[in-house]
């Protein structure tokens, strides 16, 4: 068995340099990597600014970028950028998109955008005592943190409220400083860390200038934003008569197909193997239109997983309801976006798709990206209550099966009017492949 050395300083090193240690102790042939430099951009300008973005980079890594038209969002059209791998996802929001185009198309609203940052810290102190000195508190630690928030202000933003959480009573001597900001446009998790360490800073300094004996010292546990933003909450819905949904029901009535679309909807809001699914179905848009934007894609599904579980059980960020003859579909997400700062402002990509979008606000942005994710959960049930999810998945899936074939264009269109209307299978299309070779050799 081979001994590996420990590789000190990796980042300091150039790409090649990179590419022969790696080379060297996986007793590859450097020749190998040579697809990295396919997948690097011309512009070495901008093959710099990429460069910047993460660590140890030695290539791009390259998603489809795609567009989903016909979204009309509260009143206005938009194209929406989605950056996925996977076709299904973008066709089910176009999909949607365009059946609710001429019923009003999506509503979007953000009920608030608060985030929360912590610091963390053990006392063992009387925290009566400090409760009652929390407003003094609150304005020493605003005051000494006010340099950092000069551009949040300037936006509109800043510091909303400032909270003592006792957690004596779970963890010895443990208290918490819950921090509320507004941050406008900007996700704002860097300067929220600023300002969360400066006030880390001034609460030891706050106790040891006004309290006595063991009271004047804490122990910073660690101070940072929380990625649960519960109070950053976004709402979107679609909603039309009951027999406009014909267009759509398939076999099915479309008092019926409602009735199995809201069937399946309660079903995720009590199963969670269903709910981890049907979930996942939403973060389809989300996640696509996130990353299209620059923004934190895991950062947002951490968020809407917890809010998920915020009655004690994992349940559907969806509701369906069938009243007075209408079918409304509707999703409630918590969700922190930014539109300034970031990789909104590098990534040329994250900067176009601002453009294509009309360059929204943070509020905008949310309220678009709550409507993809909405969209994607739509068509999925769709498909599910009628044809299935395979017939749609794996028609759109044919291509990526051909190409793991390297079927040529003439096998690839006679392949796609062969399964037009048969199932799709890795089998079935390895068969078939087969099956043209053996009859141009007849």
């Amino acid at each position: 068995m081979k001994e590996f050395q420990y590789i000190g300083g990796f980042s300091k090193l150039s790409n090649p340099e990179k590419i022969e240690l790696i080379a060297k102790q996986q007793n590859k042939e450097k020749e190998s990597f040579k697809i990295l430099d396919e997948f690097k951009v011309k512009d070495t300008q901008i093959q710099s600014t990429l460069e910047e973005i993460s660590e140890n980079v030695l290539s791009n890594y390259f998603l489809p970028y795609s567009i989903a038209p016909n979204f009309l969002i509260n009143g206005k059209y938009y194209f929406v950028p989605m950056v996925i791998e996977e076709s299904s996802v973008v066709a089910a929001a176009s999909a949607a998109a365009k059946f609710w185009f001429n019923k009003g198309g999506f509503k979007s609203n953000v009920i608030s955008t608060t985030k929360v940052g912590q610091v963390h810290f053990q006392w063992n102190g009387d925290s009566t005592v400090l409760l009652n000195q929390m407003n003094d508190l609150k304005n020493q630690l605003i005051k000494d943190s006010e340099s950092l928030l000069t551009n949040m202000k300037k936006r509109g933003g800043g510091v909303t409220n400032i909270e003592l959480i006792d957690f004596t009573d779970k963890l010895e001597d443990y208290y918490q400083l819950k921090v509320s900001f507004e941050t406008v446009d900007a996700m704002g998790a860097n300067i929220i860390n600023s300002v969360l360490e400066q006030m880390a800073d001034s609460l030891k300094n706050y106790l040891a200038n006004n309290f006595q004996g063991k009271e004047k010292n804490c122990e910073i546990i660690m101070a940072i934003l929380s990625n649960h933003t519960p109070e950053s909450i976004v709402e979107c819905f679609v909603e039309c008569p009951i027999d406009q949904l014909s267009e759509i029901s398939g076999e099915l009535t479309p008092e019926e197909f409602a009735r199995k679309f809201k069937m399946a909807v309660d079903i995720a809001n009590i199963d969670i193997y269903r709910a981890t699914t049907h979930n996942k179905g939403i973060y389809n848009g989300i996640d696509a239109v996130v990353l299209a934007t620059g923004n934190d894609f895991r950062a947002i599904e951490a968020c809407g997983h917890s809010f998920a579980s915020r009655e004690g059980h994992y349940k559907s960020l969806t509701q369906a309801e069938i009243s007075e003859g209408k079918f409304r579909y509707s999703l409630k997400i918590p969700m922190a976006l930014g539109t300034v700062g970031g990789l909104t402002n590098m990534h040329p990509l994250a900067k176009l798709s601002m453009e294509i979008l009309d360059n929204p606000s943070a509020r905008e942005l949310m309220e678009i990206t709550a409507a993809a994710g909405l969209a994607n959960t739509f068509s999925a049930i769709k498909a599910l209550t009628t044809s299935g999810i395979q017939k749609g998945h794996m028609r759109f899936h044919l291509n990526n099966i051909l190409n793991s074939f390297n079927a040529d264009e003439t096998e690839k269109e006679k392949a796609a009017a062969y399964f037009k209307d048969r199932k799709v299978s890795y089998k079935a299309v390895q068969e078939y492949l087969s099956s043209l070779k053996t009859n141009a050799t007849q």
